[in-house]
């Protein structure tokens, strides 16, 4: 039944649900009446409708001797939705303030590298996007990349509106060209390394918040990307950059 289902979603259990239900389709009823409807005792019957008392689904009405509950109505479930929202949005805040403190302990207490793979222009995307929601969080707002000419399509390809979203977010970058091409569009400094015929491609690499991604091809072209997120590598991956940099 989908409204079982939906029930579900919004946190209730199986005999919250059945009582419900049984109060939706019976009216006004004592605990006795809904207990025998719904096959369940009566004593976990009264904690069940305590309980849905609290999330204002039920009320009760008091019929001389006996004791009233009645379903409330169905617009409740829309409410006690958005409440939850609100809960969740609350909590989520709290999850972001607490946050930088609890990387900077796990860092500082040796956590170990996460490392992630990411596949095809999807994956690539997926990266992009992080740059851009860490970078527009983060204190200073540049971050600092090797760019591969064998590699720099492929990598915008995934998205081509990149440049322009970090554009509008006020983030910075500096740029070492590995390798012939690549442009300025706004917010950026690129200074070039002359390509050498080694044999082997670059991989394409961004500097960002703490991590590292490396970005590849793979035997047949398809972009590979490998993102590591350790402050320790990222700082020194910084310093390597920021020496070259001072070189050209």
């Amino acid at each position: 039944m989908q409204t079982e289902s939906l029930l579900k979603e919004i946190g209730l259990t199986d005999k919250e649900i059945a009582i419900y239900l049984c109060l939706i389709e019976l009216g006004a009823v004592p605990v006795r009446t809904l207990a025998q409807h719904s096959k369940i005792n009566r004593g976990t019957t009264y904690d069940i409708l305590k309980r849905l008392l609290e999330l204002d689904l039920v009320n009760y009405l008091d019929k001389t001797t006996h004791q009233y509950f009645v379903a409330s109505d169905p617009e409740k479930i829309l409410m006690l939705v958005e409440r939850k929202q609100k809960e969740l949005e609350k909590v989520k805040k709290q999850v972001e303030e607490t946050l930088p403190e609890l990387k900077l302990i796990f860092e500082k207490r040796g956590g170990k590298p996460v490392v992630k793979l990411y596949e095809g222009p999807e994956g690539i995307r997926a990266i992009l996007q992080d740059v851009l929601d860490s970078m527009e969080k983060a204190s200073e707002k540049k971050y600092y990349v090797f760019s591969s000419a064998s590699v720099r399509k492929n990598v915008y390809a995934a998205m081509p509106d990149f440049s322009s979203k970090r554009i509008k977010r006020g983030i910075a970058v500096q740029t070492i060209s590995l390798g012939e091409g690549g442009q300025l569009v706004g917010l950026d400094e690129r200074r070039w390394i002359a390509s050498r015929k080694t044999g082997l491609d670059a991989t394409y690499e961004l500097i960002y918040d703490g991590k590292v991604a490396h970005i590849s091809l793979d035997n047949t072209d398809n972009p590979v990307g490998v993102l590591i997120q350790n402050r320790e590598i990222a700082e020194t991956q910084k310093l390597i950059f920021e020496f070259n940099w001072s070189k050209l």
